[in-house]
């Protein structure tokens, strides 16, 4: 449930939106996948609903919206292939509906997916929320990358999203601002904060992701640690929404942890080593 969107980089768009990445990534990998968001009744959202068909992703429960425009990002690559972001605000995946067919979709799922900026639109983020409470209620997994993009979080919008999810899935770059959120000592390691998180909010994992160097996984009982797979890196756009892919998979299939974490490790440098966000 979330954001939908056009990547605009330089050299034109390409399809984009961490939750829309995610879902792609998860129907690539074996799982039967519905999109909950919205697009405009516009060129980009006909052919953003294209793409999500392409990779098998259902979309029945994606709402066109004749008063928004299909969300756009503006994209540019740093050296190394990172990406700095300015993201188009009050696109149509901030003001999707709550209906019953989605509830009806939620009821059945096995896991919702939620991230941050899918909340920034008063909207989605009620729909989400309503989701989340469904999801708690019934014992469905509720992963969430936290998938910080300024200026569309605060403490409260952060410390509220771990509050309710199962999973919880960020980056070493992220962790400081997640773990003040969550009012975590900053003089603690980055291990113990992990644990710290996962321990306060009662969370069954905890992931980081540190880029070229891996993964930790925090559980009940201890934290598995996963080095980096080799990567001939194109740009990184869409390796962490591959990553939680391989992740929710491996979840849903009660997996070894240790192998799932490779496993996402192995996806995530196959996403870096192709241009765009989900590989052709």
């Amino acid at each position: 449930m979330g954001d939908g969107l056009w990547d605009l980089f330089p050299d034109g768009p390409r399809f984009g939106g961490a939750t829309a990445n995610f879902a792609c990534h998860t129907s690539r990998l074996g799982g039967e996948v519905r999109m909950v968001s919205g697009v405009g009744k516009d060129d980009r959202g006909k052919d953003l609903l294209a793409v999500y068909r392409k990779y098998g992703v259902r979309t029945e429960l994606v709402q066109q919206l004749s008063d928004y425009p299909t969300g756009t990002v503006e994209v540019e690559l740093a050296e190394g292939g990172m990406p700095t972001f300015t993201i188009g605000e009050n696109a149509a995946w901030d003001h999707w509906q709550w209906n019953d067919e989605i509830e009806r979709g939620v009821c059945s799922a096995d896991a919702l997916y939620f991230g941050t900026l899918g909340q920034r639109g008063e909207s989605a983020k009620e729909g989400i929320r309503r989701a989340l409470a469904i999801a708690l209620e019934r014992g469905i997994p509720r992963i969430l990358d936290v998938n910080l993009r300024s200026p569309f979080f605060d403490d409260s919008l952060i410390r509220d999203s771990v509050a309710v999810c199962s999973v919880l899935k960020l980056s070493d770059e992220e962790l400081d601002r997640v773990a003040r959120a969550c009012e975590i000592p900053s003089s603690e390691s980055e291990l113990e904060r992990l644990k710290m998180i996962r321990e306060k909010f009662g969370l069954r994992w905890v992931v980081m992701t540190e880029g070229a160097e891996g993964a930790t996984l925090v559980l009940e009982k201890g934290s598995v640690r996963q080095p980096g797979a080799p990567a001939k890196v194109v740009d990184t756009v869409g390796a962490g929404d591959s990553f939680t892919a391989a992740l929710t998979i491996g979840l849903l299939e009660e997996s070894d942890p240790s192998e799932v974490l490779e496993t996402a490790c192995q996806v995530a440098a196959e996403v870096c080593s192709h241009a765009g966000a989900v590989p052709q």
